[in-house]
């Protein structure tokens, strides 16, 4: 039997989608909307920059998904459009969390090979790059994306240091330096060594949770865009931005989208329903958190399962169980625990315990199934 087309159903070549990618994380849309103060910072910020002087540095704060990246990356599509004597370079810190591993994303940038996997010292690595600037005379421009990152590996001050004094070392070369933090708790300036303090004096460019009404509007856009017409209707459009409102993180609903757009597609029909939006807000809601797992080291990873197994255990006997899975000492431990409260993957309440003080129990931040599924 032949399908009627006109009945609501999808045929076997047909699908929601206009075009699917608008809803993918880094798509960079193409108006951007509600942060019209934060690009005139930003590019007051940079203006020296295509005039061939140093820029001002930057420190670019707010919530995660509140337009950061994007706004960086529509910076430097317009700073290449204007001229080619700026080379900006954007480093994703998550990934690149030393010092090293960020001059190695750096060298990439300015010689489009990576640098050779071992013996290269970091001098030498850094000194490749400043010679190469100022032979092309080129400014730089650096943006530590998720700078946290850096801070919760005591990186940060370091990384920055060489950045802001390379001129010293290196006479004639411009470096300007966005930092892109997403910790709301981290105060950066504060947490910097007095010697960076002395010499970093950041334009501050903050991007506060978009409200509901500007969830709306940016999700409206992303839908016209992203799916064919009749797909999405306006309750369904005003169902979504509230579960993202509620999140606070706009990655939410632009994620929620892509997944009941495909739920939509499993029952083979031509629009979303409201069950297909909230079995998917099932997945979408924890992409904090798994964003926040994929950046784990294997002994990272090793202690929020030791965690999950320890549930509102003592800092110490987590300690034990975690030895004795990994090898690893109490101080690397340690350090282990702060970056995981940093990250909210976890809670370290102090407690009076009788007879041993004060003593720190560790809890999951979220159900431990989500958080097991996820570290799969």
């Amino acid at each position: 039997m032949e399908r009627d087309p006109d009945e609501g159903m999808l045929g076997w070549d047909e699908t929601v989608f206009r075009t699917e990618s608008v809803f993918e994380i880094d798509y960079v849309p193409e108006t951007f909307k509600h942060r019209d103060s934060q690009m005139q910072s930003l590019t007051y910020a940079l203006r020296p920059a295509v005039r061939g002087s140093r820029p001002l540095n930057v420190l670019v704060r707010g919530p995660p998904g509140t337009g950061k990246t994007t706004a960086i990356q529509r910076l430097y599509d317009e700073i290449g459009a204007e001229t080619r004597d700026v080379r900006t370079i954007r480093v994703n810190c998550q990934v690149n969390s030393t010092r090293y591993a960020v001059f190695s994303r750096l060298f990439e940038g300015t010689f489009d090979y990576e640098p050779p996997s071992s013996g290269i010292s970091f001098k030498k690595l850094f000194g490749q790059i400043a010679e190469q600037l100022v032979e092309d005379d080129r400014v730089l421009v650096v943006a530590l994306d998720d700078v946290n990152y850096l801070f919760y590996e005591n990186e940060a001050s370091d990384t920055l240091y060489s950045l802001l004094r390379a001129h010293e070392e290196h006479a004639g070369a411009k470096i300007g330096v966005i930092l892109v933090s997403s910790d709301p708790t981290l105060d950066v300036v504060d947490e910097l060594d007095p010697r960076v303090q002395s010499v970093f004096r950041p334009e501050d460019v903050y991007f506060p949770v978009y409200d509901e009404r500007e969830i709306v509007d940016i999700l409206r856009e992303r839908v016209e865009r992203g799916f064919n017409d009749g797909v999405v209707t306006a309750p369904i459009l005003d169902r979504v931005a509230e579960l993202t409102a509620d999140s606070g993180d706009l990655r939410v609903g632009i994620d929620l989208f892509k997944r009941a757009g495909l739920n939509a597609e499993m029952r083979g029909s031509k629009t979303i329903s409201v069950e297909d939006v909230e079995s998917a807000f099932e997945t979408s809601k924890y992409i904090s958190l798994s964003r926040s797992l994929q950046g784990l080291s294997d002994s990272e990873a090793a202690l929020v399962r030791v965690i999950a197994e320890h549930d509102g255990d003592q800092a110490g006997d987590v300690y034990e169980a975690f030895h004795e899975e990994t090898d690893l000492g109490y101080t690397r431990y340690s350090e282990i625990v702060n970056k995981l409260d940093q990250l909210d993957l976890i809670d370290a309440d102090y407690a009076e315990i009788e007879g041993r003080g004060r003593s720190r129990s560790l809890s999951l931040s979220y159900e431990t199934d989500a958080v097991l599924d996820r570290l799969e």
